[in-house]
């Protein structure tokens, strides 16, 4: 089949799938394209309340297709980067679930997400050191965030591939499961995140991001979302509570 993005929304959950079996699902120019307008979408769709990002059969993604940078290795790196920037944008909870190869661009677009699930036998690695090719800033002081100055270093300057669980110490990762389990924990856990509070997610997103500036908007949103009185109305009924406020759509 011919590389592509594919997606699903089911149960408040929109799923996005890397497709590129032949190439085990290395991006190419058209789906670093395809992927901001897509994002876009689903983050106007209000039936999405959770995002998850995963790749096609056994392997999350292996990077760019190095194809493509026989054109314009600047050209490919600006698309990786839109994407990149597009998926951390996304204004509600993201999830990278990962198997097999997380390597490269595939590793970008796993550290935009908010959070990361790997199965055992995943392997990380940052590999623009072996291409020549200098990372962008915005997308190491990601990394930086992520795992620390020291790991990032290791990762940017030797291009080596890390296990799930050294990932898992240095906080690339947030959790690592058995084999064949990976999916029903990303399902468990986006149930949650789906049941929970938009208000509050949308709001530490931003201020966990470093965006410290809008106390006075969220504040002025929370007092007139209802969301606080219906989450203490179900906690005192013993209830699960319906909370309405919803994430703006963008315009």
């Amino acid at each position: 089949m011919e590389p592509r993005l594919d997606h699903q929304v089911r149960n408040a959950v929109a799923t996005v799938v890397i497709g590129n079996a032949a190439k085990r699902n290395a991006m190419t120019a058209d789906m670093w394209r395809a992927l901001p307008p897509l994002l876009d979408a689903l983050a106007a769709d209000p039936a999405v309340r959770v995002l998850v990002l995963t790749g096609e059969g056994g392997t999350f993604c292996a990077g760019a297709d190095i194809s493509s940078l026989r054109g314009s290795s600047a050209e490919a790196q600006t698309l990786a980067v839109a994407a990149e920037e597009a998926l951390a944008a996304f204004p509600k909870p993201t999830l990278a679930a990962v198997r097999g190869h997380c390597v490269g661009g595939g590793s970008q677009l796993a550290a935009a997400c908010d959070l990361r699930f790997a199965e055992e036998g995943a392997l990380f690695g940052v590999t623009p050191a072996k291409l020549g090719i200098v990372y962008p800033a915005a997308s190491t002081r990601r990394l930086v965030s992520l795992v620390g100055p020291a790991t990032t270093k290791y990762l940017l300057f030797s291009g080596e591939l890390i296990d799930s669980e050294r990932a898992l110490r240095t906080g690339l990762v947030d959790e690592v499961l058995p084999e064949g389990e990976l999916d029903k924990r990303v399902a468990e856990f986006t149930r949650t995140l789906a049941a929970r509070s938009q208000l509050t997610q949308a709001a530490a997103k931003e201020f966990a991001n470093g965006r410290t500036d809008r106390d006075a908007h969220w504040a002025e949103q929370a007092r007139g979302s209802g969301d606080t009185a219906e989450g203490v109305a179900a906690f005192l009924e013993r209830r699960q509570p319906r909370f309405t406020w919803a994430v703006p759509g963008r315009g």
